[in-house]
């Protein structure tokens, strides 16, 4: 009886000690994201979501052909730093590469790696438009989007945590790249949720107003962004991206606090430079691209 009731004991011990370790755990593993101060949980060290990020970068870009235009590889790095210097991690290791690309796209990555396509430059059409691509993929960057989305792919495969975690290991690799946005095959589009998204949205509209740039032209950019993909985007239910309508209506309800931003800082650059880009042209022989592959594919801007 006695034997029981001590065994009994230890059951109920070594289950509240679990439950006790899980919850400190998860409570320590929260992350407060600045600008939008929402709790996130967060199990992966920054250290090692950097180096995940700097090698995705090298494999996701190593086929990629860079941008010969000395002129806008300056604007960008220019665009780039402003808005890095004002964001909460500006001693990361950033880094702006422009691909030479008729996609209208970009991306970002852990570590402050960030890439844009030549082709998202006629949606820009000036600073403040690719002012607006830049501190939405740096506010990924900042929100730590991509370890909070591999910390929940790792806690529902059950998969080790901490130091475990290698791209070594095939099984870990394809959550680590699918959650960073890459997989087998590169370029691909697996956006982040809506939620996310917004986040973004809302972090990068303060970031573009702090670096000087009128954060109103985020709102025209879209509006442009809009016209061109016209109805091609799925209905918005079954989008992971918010229809651009609502993303729209997200930025204006942003917007009073980024204007704010804009008139307290001292020097402003407002639209920056406009654009002069040469006609596109259209290639009928361009390849057609691969089609989205669940869980391996990449986040990227539209």
């Amino acid at each position: 009886m006695v034997e029981n009731h001590a065994k009994g004991f230890y059951n109920w011990y070594m289950q509240n000690t679990i439950i006790i370790f899980l919850v400190t755990f998860l409570l320590t593993a929260c992350a407060t994201t600045p600008v939008s101060e929402r709790q996130a949980l967060i199990l992966i060290p920054k250290s090692q979501e950097i180096a995940f990020g700097k090698q995705a970068y090298q494999q996701a870009l190593k086929d990629q052909k860079d941008s010969d235009d000395a002129h806008l590889n300056q604007v960008l790095q220019r665009v780039g730093r402003r808005i890095a210097e004002v964001s909460d991690m500006p001693k990361l290791d950033w880094e702006f590469r422009l691909i030479e690309s008729k996609e209208k796209n970009a991306f970002a990555l852990p570590g402050g790696k960030v890439a844009v396509y030549t082709g998202m430059l006629r949606i820009c059409e000036n600073e403040a438009g690719l002012a607006t691509v830049l501190s939405h993929e740096i506010a990924h960057v900042i929100a730590r989007h991509g370890a909070q989305r591999m910390s929940q792919q790792l806690l529902l495969t059950g998969a080790m945590m901490g130091a475990s975690i290698s791209m070594r290991n095939n099984t870990q690799r394809n959550i680590i790249m699918g959650a960073l946005g890459l997989g087998v095959l590169y370029g691909i589009t697996l956006p982040f949720s809506r939620g996310d998204e917004g986040e973004a949205d809302q972090i990068g509209l303060v970031y573009m107003a702090k670096a000087g740039y009128d954060p109103e032209e985020a709102i025209q950019f879209w509006q442009r962004f809009s016209i061109v993909k016209g109805d091609k985007n799925p209905p918005e239910w079954a989008s992971t991206h918010p229809a651009d309508k609502t993303r729209i209506a997200g930025l204006k309800t942003y917007l009073s606090r980024a204007k704010y931003k804009y008139q307290n800082i001292k020097l402003k650059h407002g639209l920056g430079e406009t654009f002069n880009l040469p006609a596109e042209k259209t290639d009928k022989k361009e390849p057609e691209k691969p089609k989205p592959v669940p869980g391996v594919s990449v986040e990227t801007f539209n």
